[in-house]
């Protein structure tokens, strides 16, 4: 992915810088103006699980929601991103199928990197790929981090670490509960509970689909 996991406007899940969000500016724009454009309607499916990959998305405009349908139907979101983030770095470099589905969450435009056009970039700049490599260990160890927050605890102390991480860059959150929940791993139900709590308690305040942290020391108190 790119810049992180998820979007500026959306906020992220996970918050380490990853791969091609890493790159020079001038190289990504080189990428980037190579790379053919397309445009997917809302609720359109951009990739599935399980597909072979050459290559990368770059998302020009809109948003792309990452996750996983489940056998049920149901999609359980892991990641939202937005304008300038990328997704799919991980699958190309290791040459893995993917592991995650990617479904158009607005109207949006995204472009395709080349994974040959990539790497022949990267061979020709040995700073970049040390700023990549960097970029590997740092999203690896904030992984490790948030699987940890996850492990055991209540419900309450999941949306707190989930606010508290997905507000490092900027604290509107525009993110409704279901999804909220999705990401952490609780119930809608158990989600609104400790929205509702944290609410009171001064950490946050809620709108339709957004959530603004006014507090993250607090939340990381909850956490």
């Amino acid at each position: 992915m790119s810049d992180s996991i998820q979007s500026r406007a959306e906020g992220r899940s996970v918050v380490a810088p990853t791969l091609f969000g890493l790159l020079d500016e001038s190289l990504r724009e080189a990428l980037r103006a190579a790379a053919p454009e397309r445009r997917f309607a809302p609720g359109q499916v951009i990739q599935q699980r399980g597909e072979a990959t050459s290559g990368f998305w770059v998302i020009e405009r809109g948003a792309v929601v990452v996750g996983q349908y489940l056998e049920s139907g149901d999609f359980r979101a892991i990641a939202h991103l937005g304008e300038r983030d990328s997704y799919g770095e991980l699958a190309w470099l290791a040459g893995r199928t993917r592991v995650v589905d990617a479904v158009a969450r607005t109207e949006c435009s995204l472009r395709w990197i080349e994974g040959a056009r990539f790497e022949a970039a990267l061979a020709n700049n040995p700073s970049a790929m040390r700023q990549l490599l960097s970029g590997l260990a740092e999203e690896l160890q904030e992984m490790i981090d948030l699987v940890a927050g996850q492990h055991g605890g209540r419900g309450l102390n999941r949306i707190a670490h989930f606010l508290r991480n997905l507000s490092a860059t900027g604290p509107v959150i525009a993110m409704g509960q279901q999804e909220l929940g999705d990401l952490a791993g609780v119930t809608r139900a158990t989600a609104n509970a400790a929205l509702k709590t944290l609410e009171q308690a001064g950490c946050i305040e809620r709108g339709y689909r957004r959530i603004v942290v006014k507090d993250r020391e607090r939340l990381a108190d909850w956490a």
